[in-house]
């Protein structure tokens, strides 16, 4: 324990025990507090030897946490965000890390204002998968990005996930545009840079809950290129981020890809690093070759545990920052308005 850095735990749901875990195991980091009321958070605690808090504030000030990792329901996110703030505490704070434009701009400011680093949960920019594709389009060799497409659609299971603890999942501020759109979002942002407008249409047919358990989405680039999302958290496919990535190990690997991107020289696949390209004359009746490269197997979520405690001891920027964050959220909720208005919402 003697030289790893102190991070606190709050929120012992899905995303919360994968934190924990990790930190218990981290080279880097020590479990210093697990922080949530219900009984899951005193069972996990023990679990992993490590106190067990009810209350935000009294864990963060009693443990002397070096850094706090909030992974709590998304209303939770910004209020608690400010307290660790406020406490001079870094915030690792799990996407969506706000519920609106509003509140998460008040994050932001408030972190810069008290010098406190903010990070947000966009775990796959910790990726090799995802390092490696950003590498290869900013190398040049897809030459003009014109076009990228992806699929994520899989399926949530009926009992027990919006249940219980996990009603808020059905509820405003619940969903699959935040919960989990937000990471494609994040994802075509990193490749392919910013967003200029949305377009988008939403459904909730399949489940009936309050909010949409399928999106269609359109989006321009500032740089001209266009990309088109589908999502569903209703359907029994293989093409979404978990499957094909088989990084987290509890979801089955597909073997597939679910992220193209196109230019006007070549097009990579994701995330198998599928790269089509022509050898002599870019033209539709030539050939066209593929390379593919297999990368050393990482798990993302302890590389941003690495990046956070380097934060921390200021010996390195966050890989997702607090403003990059905002920037995905800003895009996100640009896909509910335009779903809700049929409109097109420009960023």
């Amino acid at each position: 324990m003697a030289g790893k850095v102190r991070i606190a735990v709050a929120g012992a749901g899905l995303i919360g025990r994968d934190h924990i875990k990790r930190v218990a195991e981290s080279d880097c980091a020590s479990l210093c507090a697990v922080i949530d009321p219900a009984p899951a958070g005193a069972e996990l605690a023990a679990l992993h030897g490590a106190p067990h808090f009810a209350d935000l504030a009294e864990a963060l000030r009693t443990t002397k946490a070096q850094g706090v990792i909030l992974a709590t329901p998304n209303t939770l996110h910004v209020p608690q965000g400010l307290l660790a703030v406020g406490l001079g505490v870094p915030a690792l704070v799990e996407k969506p890390f706000a519920d609106t434009l509003e509140a998460g701009e008040t994050l932001v400011a408030a972190a810069a204002a008290a010098g406190v680093p903010l990070l947000v949960g966009h775990h796959r920019r910790h990726s090799p998968l995802m390092r490696r594709a950003k590498e290869t389009i900013a190398s040049g060799v897809l030459g003009r990005l014109v076009a990228i497409n992806g699929m994520y659609w899989f399926r949530k299971p009926d009992a027990g996930y919006f249940d219980g603890p996990g009603a808020w999942r059905k509820a405003p501020g619940g969903g699959p545009i935040l919960i989990n759109l937000i990471h494609f979002i994040d994802d075509m942002r990193n490749l392919v840079g910013d967003i200029d407008s949305v377009q988008a249409m939403a459904a909730n047919a399949a489940r009936g809950f309050a909010v949409e358990d399928t999106a269609a989405v359109v989006l321009r680039f500032r740089n001209g290129a266009l990309g088109t999302i589908n999502l569903s958290d209703s359907a029994a496919a293989p093409w979404s981020w978990e499957m094909t990535s088989a990084e987290q190990k509890w979801y089955p690997a597909t073997a597939e890809n679910y992220l193209f991107v196109a230019g006007t020289k070549g097009s990579l696949g994701l995330p198998k690093q599928d790269f089509w390209h022509y050898e002599g004359e870019p033209h539709w009746f030539k050939p066209l070759a593929l390379t593919s490269a297999r990368l050393p197997e990482e798990d993302p979520l302890v590389n941003q545990i690495r990046n956070f405690c380097e934060v921390i001891l200021g010996k390195a920027e966050p890989v997702a920052s607090g403003a990059e964050g905002l920037a995905t959220l800003r895009a996100t909720l640009a896909v509910k308005r335009a779903a809700e208005t049929g409109e097109i919402v420009r960023l």
